[in-house]
């Protein structure tokens, strides 16, 4: 076939492949314009998946008769104007694509009318043939329609999903956009039903009670709230506590300066944050807003938008994880980190508390077993008191002072050697002591790492590992951080490092398997964390597999100094593989299986 120039209406359709994809993508294309219009209110209906019908109205700004035909012509924008205006946008749409990529593939309308206008104007698109505008009557903003999507694109209609598909997706979108713009209302009807309507939401309160309508309740009651600010970067919003995770990512929602994105670098460092808290496969939940200078991203990456680049993306990688690590180290014995109220709830949804910080005057002795026991912990874990009658005075005092300052309580007894039983101010604490004292010590042991971490062991030979030369690029990039995890590292060749020392906890470790496994990680932005990750879970099976087993006999002190030890550990509301250490029955529910007060 003789080369030849493609119509236009064939162009259209072709460019219109690149932005419209389904349904939802119509969607976001025209609650973005919207959004970047200044509306506050936001409604959108779609009729058999977005196929039939597919209505969002607002009350923006609008457009003047004069700006209709131009809104749906290829690369014409109100958004930028040079450069300079595209490499540090903050609008959500700037390529001026969307209407002329709907128009093409539908039959649009639209109608529209500025403030300043006495009546509005109208605009029909079919198939890419457009209309005369002529005189509409319309409030203040914008009402676009879209009809019969891909009609006049079988090969693309086909690949449509079927309605209750297409139907899941705009909402899925919706309820993304949701959460992305509180300050906005918004309202989603398909077919005629209402799914959701928000007001919009200034408060925390308001705004966290739209995050539960989207996330659940569950999430709004085991949550962390999120500000953290260094330099010009600024993380907002809600994260899960370690005890409410989910089997896939499917509650994960980013935003980059109000724009909804799933960024693998973003998404990559929340997931190291969690590595020390989280059983292996599972995820958390969460809601982050990323605020950044706009000219240190770049939002132009990706066909939709959905990924983007950073200027400093090590920098923002590492603000991300460490800001999060700071906030679940206090997931501890004590104060609620949210406003979710746990007593009376059934035993079944009670989830640890959260944060709590020790008063000065607390300071919980480390304990050991007595020299009879075939226990130890090694020669730094002071002795405690030693066996004591099952309910000593001083015990009976504790148990009337326990309080705040006392978050597990006093223990009372093992229960099947495996739990113990302690009492606080609101009901009954039970705690996994394996699950408990694994915490304590796995804490203690990455502490005593994190000293001495310049520590290596300088292998007999070099050991030769050969690898992809992009690969050796990138992590000889991050070179310092491999030299402070203890690693010593020349390149030999374009294709191949030597390695001269490693890490002393890796000592024995397959070197190379795990060079070529962390270079994996290193080029999807983890880098080092791996190395470090690595380690980690070394001195993870050390802390389980030395902590107390099950059906050791402890006395009422060593439990209790347990408990104190508990409360002072960073992480101390879930074990090295995720699982909660500890939970509370309230009175109120103990009086609710007694039929008390009834």
């Amino acid at each position: 076939m003789a080369i030849r120039v493609l119509s236009s209406q064939l162009i259209d359709q072709i460019a219109a492949g690149e932005v419209i994809e389904r349904p939802a993508s119509v969607v976001k294309e025209l609650v973005e314009n919207a959004l970047d219009a200044g509306a506050t209110r936001i409604d959108v209906e779609i009729e058999r998946g977005g196929i039939a019908l597919i209505r969002v109205r607002d009350d923006g700004s609008g457009m003047a008769a004069q700006e209709l035909p131009l809104a749906i012509t290829r690369h014409a924008t109100s958004k930028i104007a040079s450069l300079d205006d595209l490499e540090q946008v903050m609008s959500l749409g700037f390529r001026g694509e969307a209407l002329p990529s709907i128009g093409a593939v539908s039959r649009l309308r639209i109608l529209s009318r500025r403030a300043s206008d006495s009546q509005g104007h109208e605009l029909l698109v079919d198939g890419g043939e457009v209309a005369a505008v002529r005189p509409a009557g319309h409030a203040q903003g914008s009402d676009i329609e879209v009809r019969e999507l891909f009609h006049n694109v079988p090969a693309r209609r086909r690949f449509v999903r079927t309605e209750a598909t297409e139907s899941g997706q705009v909402q899925r979108l919706m309820e993304r956009l949701v959460l992305s713009r509180f300050d906005v209302g918004f309202s989603l009807k398909k077919d005629g039903r209402e799914v959701f309507r928000f007001a919009p939401a200034i408060s925390p309160k308001d705004q966290l009670q739209r995050v539960a309508a989207i996330l659940g309740s569950q999430f709004a009651a085991n949550h962390i709230p999120v500000d953290v600010q260094a330099g010009p970067l600024r993380l907002t919003g809600w994260i899960s506590l370690p005890t409410f995770s989910r089997s896939q990512a499917d509650l994960a929602y980013w935003f980059v300066n109000g724009r909804a994105v799933r960024d693998r670098l973003l998404m990559n460092a929340v997931r190291v944050a969690y590595r020390d808290v989280l059983f292996n496969g599972r995820h958390p939940a969460y809601v982050l807003t990323l605020s950044i200078d706009p000219r240190e991203v770049d939002v132009n990456a990706h066909p939709q938008k959905q990924e983007v680049r950073f200027r400093e993306s090590r920098s923002v990688h590492d603000f991300i994880q460490r800001s999060l690590e700071r906030l679940l180290a206090d997931t501890r014995p004590g104060f609620q980190a949210t406003a979710g109220d746990t007593r009376g709830t059934p035993f079944a949804a009670i989830t640890p508390s959260a944060t709590w910080q020790a008063p000065p005057a607390l300071q919980p002795r480390e304990f050991a077993f007595s020299s009879t026991s075939p226990w130890r912990i090694g020669e730094s874990m002071a002795a405690v008191e030693p066996s004591s009658p099952a309910l000593p005075q001083s015990l009976a005092r504790a148990l009337s002072q326990s309080g705040d300052e006392r978050p597990l309580g006093v223990a009372l007894a093992q229960l099947h050697g495996i739990y113990i039983i302690a009492q606080d101010a609101e009901g009954l604490v039970l705690v996994d002591m394996h699950a408990g004292h694994e915490r304590v010590l796995y804490e203690k042991l990455k502490a005593a790492q994190a000293e001495r971490r310049q520590d290596a062991q300088v292998l007999l030979e070099p050991l030769t590992v050969t690898l992809k030369g992009y690969e050796i690029d990138a992590l000889l990039e991050a070179l310092p951080e491999w030299e402070r995890a203890g690693f010593e590292i020349e390149r030999l060749s374009p294709e191949s490092l030597a390695v001269r020392s490693v890490p002393a906890l890796l000592g024995r470790s397959d070197i190379a398997a795990l060079m070529r496994e962390v270079i994996q990680a290193v080029t999807a932005e983890e880098g080092a964390h791996h190395v470090q990750g690595a380690e980690h879970q070394l001195l993870a099976t050390l802390a389980c597999r030395a902590a107390i087993h099950a059906h050791r006999r402890l006395t009422l002190p060593e439990m209790d100094a347990l408990l104190r030890q508990m409360e002072q550990t960073e992480r101390a509301s879930q074990c090295n593989h995720g699982r909660p250490t500890f939970a509370r029955v309230s009175l109120a529910e103990l009086d609710r299986l007694f039929l008390r007060g009834r």
